[in-house]
């Protein structure tokens, strides 16, 4: 008989607040590099930074990524299934895909000419202002990276194990409108067949299905489910849009 398994289990609330714990504090170690960007000496102090950042990432990431690993196994094994796994936990981000997203997130910092027609009005605020506009969004890319890592532990797991035969996302009452629509769809991401479609600030986990369980949806997301399909789902090319709207009209 086919156990029954949903993405609001305790264990899957137990794991996503585990990773937001971990983001707490991840942040607020980047938030102490700060005192390293001197604005004065933003294109020497700047390098330094980086180098900082990379390393918070990089910790921060192996740990995410053995919160997914041990996630894993006891999803593996309460789902009773047969024979032993291990499962591979990934490297950290590359350095380069860390810079790319730190370079994004600091784009607006440098200096430019205000009366350059291309200079945007971010570019144009105070050194003060655009510092903290690239800390903020500092903050969304490593946040997404390190969780990332976590979420890519149980994908990466669901490929390779025999006895997984899918995945579904695991939404939190909180999420946006963009996740919840995508939490909706349930069980219905094969091994192969996507990947894990995350913004910055996401705190959706993944969450295996094993041979032998029938996925459900939990009630928050049948609720969701249901406003969707009565108010997005007739709309092709508006569907989001139209379902954020509707969420907020129904609280």
């Amino acid at each position: 008989m086919a156990t029954t398994v949903s993405d609001g289990g305790r264990d899957s609330g137990r794991y996503r607040a585990a990773q937001r714990g971990l983001t707490g504090l991840l942040l607020r170690d980047v938030r102490g590099l700060r005192r390293l960007i001197i604005p004065s000496r933003l294109r020497q102090s700047m390098p330094d930074w980086f180098a900082g950042v990379q390393a918070v990432v990089d910790q921060y990431a192996q740990a995410s990524a053995a919160l997914g690993a041990e996630f894993y196994d006891a999803q593996r094994d309460a789902a009773g299934v047969a024979g032993s796994f291990t499962v591979p936990v990934p490297d950290s981000p590359p350095p380069e895909q860390v810079e790319a997203s730190l370079r994004w997130a600091t784009k607006d910092v440098w200096e430019r000419d205000p009366d350059d027609p291309r200079t945007t009005d971010a570019q144009r605020q105070p050194l003060d202002v655009r510092l903290e506009q690239a800390e903020k969004k500092a903050e969304g890319v490593t946040q997404k990276l390190v969780a990332d890592a976590g979420r890519g532990t149980v994908q990466g797991a669901v490929l390779q194990d025999r006895q997984a035969t899918a995945w579904a996302r695991s939404a939190a009452l909180g999420a946006c409108a963009f996740c919840k629509m995508l939490a909706v769809r349930g069980a219905v991401y094969k091994q192969d067949t996507a990947d894990f479609r995350a913004h910055d600030g996401c705190h959706c986990g993944v969450l295996p299905i094993f041979r032998g369980q029938r996925f459900e949806l939990s009630a928050k997301a049948k609720e969701w489910e249901r406003i969707y399909r009565e108010h997005a789902a007739p709309h092709p090319g508006d569907q989001l849009r139209r379902f954020r709207v509707a969420l907020a009209e129904h609280g």
